[in-house]
């Protein structure tokens, strides 16, 4: 571990069964449908999210917003660069993305790598099930943090129980979930590895982040596209859940 400033980047490259249109869509605009709901200012020189400028902006081919304001980033970073590169394949009906984020962490550098680093994979991960099943339709998002007592890295795997999922279920296994309120989902297991699980159902992508690996507390976020999806109502059931079970 080093406390002295470093850069760092991490650069990831894929391409995904959506028009270079429907990517672009979802990263300047549908956000809230993968990540979390974000704004950008349509043009270069205009403003990004968490007090970024945007340095290129070109329908469809190519993102880039970069900050250095101290006062809207986290503490440990001095800098922080998104580019995005969008290319069309097979005659535009499938895109080519380059993601790459860089920028300079102040300390730790070797946790927090490593945390952004983990996160990128799922994040990028979560878009492409976005764009694969649910690009354009509106969504309900809610994220949220579990307690203090989930804060440590065998909190995910108590996840994994309450939600009843099999020690050996492997990504893409369709399965039954047991989610608040005593109900059951009927899911697919679309991404699981020691710190993350990703389940899609017809109508929502839920996230969980076991995050105790860097010191925080389980996370959850909802992407619910169902037509009388509500924000409120799932943070309040899956907030109350997840209390549960670290009861």
């Amino acid at each position: 571990m080093t406390n002295e400033p470093r850069e760092f980047e991490i650069a990831r490259e894929f391409e995904v069964d959506a028009t270079p249109e429907q990517v672009w869509e979802a990263l300047t605009s549908g956000t809230g449908g993968w990540l979390w709901p974000m704004e950008y200012e349509p043009k270069e020189g205009g403003r990004g999210p968490h007090g970024a400028t945007i340095t290129a902006w070109d329908p469809e081919h190519r993102l880039t917003a970069r900050s250095d304001n101290p006062d809207a980033l986290p503490p440990f970073q001095t800098l922080n660069q998104l580019d995005h590169v969008i290319e069309a394949r097979d005659g535009g009906s499938r895109a080519w993305v380059r993601y790459v984020h860089s920028g300079i962490f102040v300390d730790n550098w070797d946790d927090y790598y490593d945390g952004a680093d983990k996160h990128t994979d799922f994040y990028l991960h979560t878009l492409r099930q976005y764009l694969t099943h649910f690009a354009g339709r509106p969504v309900a998002f809610a994220m949220f943090d579990g307690p203090a007592a989930s804060a440590n890295p065998e909190a995910l795997a108590a996840v994994g129980r309450a939600l009843g999922l099999p020690d050996d279920a492997a990504e893409g296994t369709k399965l039954r979930v047991r989610a608040p309120g005593g109900e059951t989902l009927e899911a697919v297991l679309d991404y699981r590895n020691p710190y993350f699980i990703g389940l899609r159902t017809d109508d929502a992508m839920y996230r969980f982040f076991g995050r105790g690996r860097w010191g925080a507390p389980v996370g959850i976020v909802v992407h619910d596209f169902a037509p009388d999806a509500d924000a409120a109502q799932d943070e309040t059931a899956w907030r109350g859940w997840l209390d549960g079970v670290f009861a």
